[in-house]
Order: structure tokens, then sequence, then C-alpha cells
């Protein structure tokens, strides 16, 4: 499993400027090397004909292709995982459909959430989150902000559960380091490179503040 890419997520996002696959192909060019396809509200003939050019970008950059809620995708063109919400198909049940092989996320908002999945069968990581307020992502759970991470992170410890929290939501590049210093395995963006005058080069800065983190 390719979880060291995991370390810089960026989540596709639609805006009346970028498509889903402009999105995606920037923060690719920008270094990113973990994309998961998220595309609410739509059918699947669009959904698979994104994923497939999106999955094609990321094999030629040796980036990770993740599909978010979509199990049966996922299978059948073989990306390599699947990012599940609270309310999609449990992780158990995905974890019977994709076997071994594929990467499967969850997403939580609270430690009570990640002993919910740990009692039953765990995913390779979890997106953690909101940090902050973000307009990216509909129906937002309670925000985490520094204490909340902190919380989480110490429960994990004393309970032994060592499955990688990713940050997600409203994360600037200015918050990066101290979430990393908390305990945080990586952190996902998607409005903050979106939103960027030059997407490209806010990602390329971000990587350079990972890789400094990482030294």
């Amino acid at each position: 499993m390719m979880l060291n890419n995991c370390r810089l997520q960026f989540i596709t996002h639609y805006t009346e400027k970028y498509s889903y696959i402009d999105t995606a192909r920037m923060a690719l060019e920008g270094g990113c090397r973990w994309i998961q396809l998220r595309m609410k509200e739509t059918d699947e003939y669009l959904l698979e004909k994104n994923a497939i050019v999106i999955q094609e970008m990321c094999k030629q950059y040796g980036a990770t292709f993740i599909v978010d809620d979509n199990v049966l995708l996922t299978k059948k063109i073989k990306a390599d995982g699947v990012h599940l919400g609270k309310n999609d198909m449990p992780i158990a049940d995905a974890r019977k459909i994709l076997g071994d092989s594929f990467i499967i996320g969850g997403t939580v908002n609270s430690f009570e959430d990640i002993m919910l999945n740990f009692k039953g069968v765990a995913p390779d990581y979890f997106g953690c989150g909101p940090f902050r307020y973000t307009t990216t992502k509909k129906n937002l759970a309670p925000i985490l902000g520094y204490d909340g991470y902190k919380d989480i992170i110490l429960k994990m410890k004393d309970m032994n559960i060592n499955i990688p929290i990713v940050g997600i939501g409203g994360i600037g590049k200015e918050d990066i380091s101290q979430l990393l210093n908390l305990g945080l395995f990586g952190i996902a963006l998607s409005g903050s490179i979106i939103n960027a005058e030059n997407p490209i080069r806010e990602m390329r800065d971000i990587v350079k503040i990972l890789d400094e983190n990482e030294r």
C-alpha cells in the first residue's frame, strides 16, 4: 500500500474556474502524490469518466488515486483505494468487497468515532476534521481546532491505536507545522490550493513545508 504518499492529500473540487480534472492536474504538477476524487451529487457515468482520466494522470506521476465513497467503482477501475464518510458503506463491508490490496480511509470527527471504527474492521488511515470552517464541504461536523486534535491523539496513544491520522478541513500552509508537531501523520487540502492565486506554486510551497518537517 502506498501510505507514504498519504502525508499530503489533495481532494478534488469543482469551481467556475477549474474542473475536477484541472484541480487534480494542478495538485500533481505542484508535487502532491495522493489525489482523492470527490464528486458529490453526480451521476455514475460522469464520476467514472473523470475517475479514469485522473487515475491515468496519477499513474503518470506515480501518485496514489483514491475514490470518495464509491466502493464498487473503486473495484471496477482498480483505483488504489476508497475513502468512506461516516454515512457511507461500513468499512468492514468495503473490506469484504475490496480485499486487503486496496487502501480504505475513513472519516472521523472525534475519538468516539475512532473507537467505533476500531472495534470493527479498522481503516488504513483516518481523515479527521474539520480543523476549521471550510466551504468545500456541506453538513460540516463540529470544528476541532488544535485542541481537538491534541485530545484525540493523546487518547489514541493511551489506547495504543496507531492508525495514521490525516487532518482535513480549512487547513492552510501556516497551520501545517503545528499540526504535524501535535502528532498528525499528514494533512488533506482542497480549498486552500484551489483558491490560491497560483495553485501549483501553492502546492509546491506546501510540499516544501512537509519536507522540512520530516528532517
